[in-house]
């Protein structure tokens, strides 16, 4: 492309339009536009009074179809912005009151009350052991007091062996198993009889002197001793001590015994029975009375 030149034949400098300006007229244009439509789409929070006047308002430009056309092509073309809801100090934020749970009262606490247990019975049994340990006693010493008894009167036992032969005898099988038997056989009534009365211990003492009895022959077989006699010799021994005179002092004396001290333990009988008897009517008492509070 040839430059111009002027009529005397010198070149023409043509004006030369700058393109920043035109780019910065652009952007400048277009804030306005933005900074336009921005100012419209705040929501005011104050509503703004109007005065009414009887002058009629002027027509506002905007209202018209082209005007709303050219208004809101920038904002169609431009993209789509999704704001967040922004909390302006107008408006006060009220936190929901925190109501607070009503309070558990507490209710009456259950009061148990235990049921009174029934009255065990009371027995006799071990008193009757404890009474059958004395009669014992008494039965091996009136049981070696026989024996030297009748030796006495066989000339076997005089004033001055007497000693040494109660001595003798205290360690003789012939003492001890009769006293032995006396006991179980007591003891064993009484275990039966328990708070019997008086009367059971004299006609069941006919049993106590027939073990005593049966003791006494045992006695004699263990002082033998049986192990080393034959058949023969021991049922020839059985035979002479069947109505040996200490045979029947060991009959009489657990018979004697038996009633007697059988008496002590009926006596404590009686009390045992009275003694249930009472307790047993002081917790049906109690149960008729029913559960009772007692306050401190």
């Amino acid at each position: 492309m040839s430059n111009p030149t002027s009529s005397h034949g010198e070149p023409v400098e043509e004006p030369v339009v700058a393109d920043d300006d035109i780019v910065v007229r652009a952007q400048e244009g277009l804030a306005d536009a933005e900074a336009a439509r921005v100012e419209d789409a705040v929501v005011v929070e104050e509503p703004v009074a109007v005065e009414e006047t009887a002058v009629a308002a002027e027509p506002d430009p905007w209202d018209s179809p082209e005007a709303a056309t050219l208004a809101y092509e920038p904002a169609a073309e431009a993209e789509t912005t999704v704001y967040e809801p922004v909390v302006t100090p107008s408006e006060p934020v009220v936190e929901a009151p925190v109501v607070a749970p009503a309070p558990i009262l507490p209710g009456p606490s259950p009061i148990f009350v235990q049921a009174p247990e029934a009255p065990r019975p009371r027995g006799n049994r071990a008193a009757a052991g404890a009474i059958g340990l004395l009669a014992a006693v008494s039965f091996a010493v009136l049981y070696l007091g026989a024996a030297l008894g009748f030796g006495a009167l066989q000339g076997v036992v005089t004033a001055e062996n007497v000693g040494s032969a109660a001595l003798t005898a205290l360690g003789t099988w012939g003492l001890w198993v009769p006293t032995v038997v006396f006991f179980i056989a007591f003891w064993l009534l009484g275990a039966i009889i328990n708070r019997g009365r008086w009367g059971v211990w004299v006609v069941t003492g006919l049993l106590v002197g027939v073990a005593a009895y049966g003791g006494h022959i045992l006695g004699q077989l263990f002082e033998a001793p049986f192990w080393e006699l034959t058949a023969s010799e021991g049922q020839t021994l059985v035979e002479g001590q069947l109505l040996a005179p200490l045979a029947i002092a060991a009959f009489v004396f657990g018979r004697e015994l038996t009633i007697w001290f059988g008496a002590w333990a009926a006596a404590r009988g009686k009390r045992v029975t009275e003694l249930n008897i009472e307790a047993q009517r002081e917790y049906e008492r109690t149960l008729e009375a029913g559960p009772q509070l007692v306050r401190a």
